[in-house]
């Protein structure tokens, strides 16, 4: 059974006439929510229902709903208009981009909790239980995602999301990249609004989610739930992918900018946007000048930095570390084939040296 068929089953019942939930008409339950689900909107009428009616029938209730149209012109409002469902906040602006729907949703919020929610993916029935569960338990904790499963339009790809859990292999691992499900993901809202919410400047975003995590995991914790708990689609056109962006040159700055700061650096200098560019595919903005042990002792550094004192901590990111090196070794020695040469003639003319003195001795 498909993610809309999942979610159809219970629609008529949220059902109303258009008059009851329109332009900010909708009315908050009684007492507040802990949950404030947020939908950005943007031309998405097509996989709505599904999106919405999957929120609505949570295994957890107590939540409200906002929704931001960002200027659709495809009947996506209308369509949310006729939900008679009282827990729906509808409102509408011009189009401002995803960023900027997000934080106008965060300022509307009445909840503790923060639950992303896309206009095309699916939150499978006990994701916002599992995950206000999480959070109550670890209030050291500003975010937790969960694993998803990917579908391509109606039909499950038959692969998944299935990210890291703990709080210092996240870490580690956003230092490169992104290692959550944006729309999986519940924040607590005090945290959000510390670090200052999603960044509307168009120098830095997208990616929004990134650059948002990396700037919250510098003074919180986060964890991603080890269960499939929301269905992601992947479409040809989406909030976060319409329009061109140099998408790439953001995310290499936001991954240098973070292994500075677990170095324990103010400002990412060259050796850093190069293990940044090398770790997203990007070998050919790395010049000659770069050295496979500077590196090393970048990462090394980075290492010691997320693990803190635990030696199992420790363990598992010395052994990431070394996957990562591999990584990057392969990755500039197959786009740079003059500097394997040198490499490798350097190490021979090493063993030599040392033959040599070895026969001496």
């Amino acid at each position: 059974m498909g993610p809309d068929s999942k979610s159809k089953a219970l629609l008529s019942s949220n059902r109303g006439s258009p008059e009851a939930s329109s332009e900010c008409e909708g009315v908050q339950p009684r007492g507040r929510p802990l949950v404030s689900v947020l939908l950005p909107l943007f031309n998405g009428k097509l996989y709505l229902d599904a999106a919405l009616q999957s929120v609505l029938s949570q295994s957890y209730q107590h939540f409200e709903v906002i929704v931001i149209d960002d200027g659709s012109t495809d009947g996506s409002h209308e369509l949310i208009q006729t939900y008679a469902d009282p827990r729906i906040r509808l409102f509408r602006q011009s189009n401002q981009g995803l960023p900027a729907a997000l934080n106008r949703a965060i300022g509307l919020s009445t909840g503790e909790y923060l639950a992303r929610q896309d206009q095309d993916d699916v939150a499978l029935p006990h994701r916002l239980e599992r995950q206000v569960a999480f959070l109550n338990a670890h209030p050291s904790h500003a975010m937790v995602g969960t694993w998803a499963e990917i579908w391509v339009g109606n039909a499950d790809s038959g692969r998944r999301h299935q990210h890291p859990t703990e709080d210092h292999i996240l870490k580690w691992e956003l230092l490169f990249n992104n290692p959550f499900v944006h729309s999986s993901v519940m924040l607590r809202k005090s945290a959000v609004q510390q670090v200052g919410g999603y960044c509307t400047d168009t120098n830095r975003q997208p990616p929004e989610d990134y650059e948002l995590w990396s700037r919250l995991i510098r003074s919180f914790e986060a964890a991603n739930i080890p269960e499939c708990l929301q269905i992601y689609r992947e479409v040809k056109q989406s909030m976060s992918r319409a329009g061109e962006n140099p998408f790439l040159t953001r995310l290499i700055r936001i991954s240098a900018e973070n292994l500075a700061w677990a170095a324990g650096k103010a400002e990412p200098d060259e050796a850093f946007f190069a293990i940044a560019a090398l770790a997203n595919g990007a070998a050919e903005q790395v010049g000659p000048q770069f050295r496979v042990r500077l590196a090393s002792r970048v990462l090394k550094a980075a290492a010691r930095r997320l693990a803190g004192p635990s030696p199992n901590q420790q363990t598992q990111l010395r052994a990431r570390v070394a996957e990562r090196l591999r990584a990057l070794r392969h990755a500039y020695y197959t786009s740079h084939p003059s500097a394997a040469h040198r490499s490798l003639n350097l190490a021979h003319g090493l063993a030599s040296r040392l033959r040599r003195k070895l026969i001496r001795a």
